[in-house]
């Protein structure tokens, strides 16, 4: 019998970004409702009831510290899962998940809060290449033909530069998984503006797997994407969670 410890998962759900494609003045796309519930309480359910995962911590912008205690303190009540505030960028952001972090975790999550359609089968595929490898994200195969643009002049519209070869090109989704240890050198390593996590990964040196995910484990950018994860959601069989949650737009008006 192996005396390794088990791994023990540390999950970041990242809400603090503007939303600025999500046109929409209630709500950004964390925090809009999907199914009865926000679209970051999906995203928290799929890890909150998981044996390997020992913390849960979103983070948000301190401009929405306020709204988001109103509409979510009954949610959090009962769930465990911390709240801390971001930065200016993901990258501050994620430095702000990680000094929350408990002692006993030994592995990182970093996941898009707006990704509510991450399928359970999906995060055992990337923990475990992450406690294999020590890094590994989801991703998906590029099925489309890319097209590079050219700048445009004053005035003009974009037209095609080039045909970039998909061979080999996947669009990264989240979660990123690694070791603890190894995604805070890469982030005291880091330089100004520098966000993403696998690339930070990437600059130490360090390989990082490609774990396919699918198509379905969309990220909501647009207000459009709500009704494509609605679709997805509804197609799983359900899952209750222990307790029930509250429903945070009961008193608004606009979604009756």
């Amino acid at each position: 019998m192996s005396d390794t410890p088990k791994p023990r998962f540390a999950v970041i759900l990242v809400a603090a970004g503007r939303s600025e494609r999500f046109a929409d003045a209630n709500y950004k796309k964390p925090f809009a409702p999907l199914c009865d519930r926000a679209v970051w309480l999906h995203s928290a359910e799929r890890f909150m009831e998981r044996d390997d995962v020992c913390q849960v911590v979103v983070v948000i912008a301190e401009e929405d510290r306020e709204d988001f205690q109103r509409r979510f303190g009954p949610n959090l009540a009962f769930m465990s899962v911390e709240v801390c505030v971001g930065g200016a960028n993901r990258g501050d952001s994620v430095r702000a998940g990680l000094a929350k972090l408990t002692d006993g975790a030994t592995h990182v999550a970093v996941h898009d809060a707006a990704r509510p359609c991450v399928a359970d089968k999906e995060i055992d595929a990337v923990f475990a290449a992450a406690s294999r490898d020590g890094a590994a994200i989801l991703a998906a195969r590029v099925a489309d033909t890319i097209k590079r643009a050219k700048a445009p002049a004053d005035g003009g519209k974009p037209s095609i530069e080039e045909t970039v070869p998909r061979d080999g090109l996947w669009a990264a989704q989240t979660p990123q998984v690694f070791c603890r240890k190894l995604l805070e050198r890469a982030h005291e390593a880091a330089g100004e503006g520098e966000t993403d996590d696998a690339q930070l990964i990437e600059r130490l040196g360090e390989p990082v797997t490609l774990v396919e995910g699918s198509p379905m484990n969309l990220k909501i950018t647009k207000r459009m994407d709500l009704k494509l994860a609605e679709l997805i959601l509804k197609a799983r069989p359900p899952k209750d969670p222990a307790g029930g949650f509250a429903n945070p737009f009961a008193g608004d008006d606009m979604w009756r």
